[in-house]
C-alpha cells in the first residue's frame, strides 16, 4: 500500500492511499489515526504532492553501507554502522528545489531508501525490528562534498536546509533484501543497487540505532547509498527511484542571497 501526504489548492494538507490515478484520502496522518477514511476521492493530478513524512525529532544517516560506495570515496568499511543526523529542517518533498549552497563547490546526490518508523522504538532486537517500522520512501542524502572534507564532522555538510528530499509516497509492504534503488542525474543512470548488497541489514541498523537513541513515530533512517555519487550543478534535474516507491525528482537551482 502506498501512502501519500499532499496538499490541495487552498493549502490544506491531507493523508492518502494511492489508488492507481486517485487518492482515497484517510481521516488523519495514519501513523496516528489508522487507515479510517473520509470517503472522498481526489485526482493526483489535482494535488501537489508534499514530503510523506516530516519527522518528529530526525533523521538519522548511515554512511558508508554499501562496500562500493565506501570504495569509491577510498574508504574502509566501518566495523559497526557509521551514524550521523539531520534536522527535520533539512526535508523537502518531491519537485521541490535543491538550492546549491553558497557554502560549496562540490555538491553531490546520494540515493536512498529511507525507512519510516511507525512507532517508539527502544533497545529494538534486529528480529522485532520490522514491527517498529512504518514503511519505505525514496530519499536524497544531498551532501556538500568538500565541507565533509574539510569539517570532520558531518552536521555541515549534509544538515543544511533542503538536503534531505523525500517521497514520493510511503510504501508499507516490502521485501528488505532486494529493494532496488537507482539515481539518474539529467535522465542518464548514474546509481544503480539493491539492498542485497548493504553491509548492515534494517534490522542491524534499528538494533544498533535505537540501543543508545529513542526513536519516534515519523522519524527516518537512511539505509546508505550505493557507488556512483558525484556532483549535481544549478539547472540538472536529478531524480532517485526506490522499488515499490516510485520516483522522487528534484531540480536544483541557484542559491538566493
Amino acid at each position: 500500500m502506498q501512502i501519500a501526504r499532499f496538499s490541495l489548492e487552498g493549502g490544506a494538507i491531507g493523508f492518502g492511499i494511492v489508488d492507481e490515478d486517485e487518492l482515497v484520502v484517510l481521516s488523519g496522518d495514519p501513523m496516528f489515526a489508522g487507515f479510517d477514511t473520509t470517503g472522498d476521492r481526489v485526482e493526483l493530478g489535482d494535488v501537489r504532492l508534499l514530503a510523506p513524512v516530516i519527522p518528529r525529532s530526525k533523521v538519522v544517516g548511515i554512511g558508508r553501507n554499501y562496500r562500493d560506495h565506501a570504495a569509491e570515496l577510498g574508504n574502509e568499511v566501518p566495523e559497526e554502522p557509521l551514524v550521523f543526523l539531520k534536522p527535520n529542517t533539512a526535508v523537502i518533498g518531491p519537485e521541490d528545489a535543491i538550492p546549491y549552497p553558497a557554502q560549496t563547490e562540490d555538491l553531490h546526490f546520494e540515493g536512498e531508501v529511507a525507512l519510516v518508523i511507525g512507532k517508539v522504538a527502544r533497545n529494538v532486537t534486529s528480529a522485532a525490528a520490522g514491527d517498529v517500522v512504518f514503511g519505505i520512501t525514496a530519499a536524497n542524502d544531498v551532501t556538500m562534498r568538500d565541507r565533509q572534507r574539510s569539517d570532520r564532522q558531518w552536521a555541515r555538510a549534509k544538515g543544511f536546509d533542503a538536503s534531505c528530499p523525500l517521497g514520493p509516497v510511503i510504501q508499507t509492504e516490502f521485501d528488505p533484501e532486494s529493494i532496488r534503488v537507482q539515481t539518474r542525474l539529467d535522465g542518464k543512470t548514474v546509481q544503480d543497487g539493491t539492498t542485497a548488497d548493504l553491509v548492515f541489514d534494517f534490522g542491524t541498523l534499528i538494533e544498533y540505532v535505537t540501543s543508545f537513541m529513542t526513536l519516534l513515530p515519523g522519524d527516518v533512517i537512511l539505509t546508505g547509498t550505493p557507488a556512483g555519487v558525484g556532483p549535481m550543478e544549478p539547472g540538472q534535474t536529478v531524480e532517485v527511484e526506490v522499488e515499490g516507491v516510485g520516483t522522487l525528482t528534484n531540480r536544483i537551482v541557484s542559491q538566493q542571497p
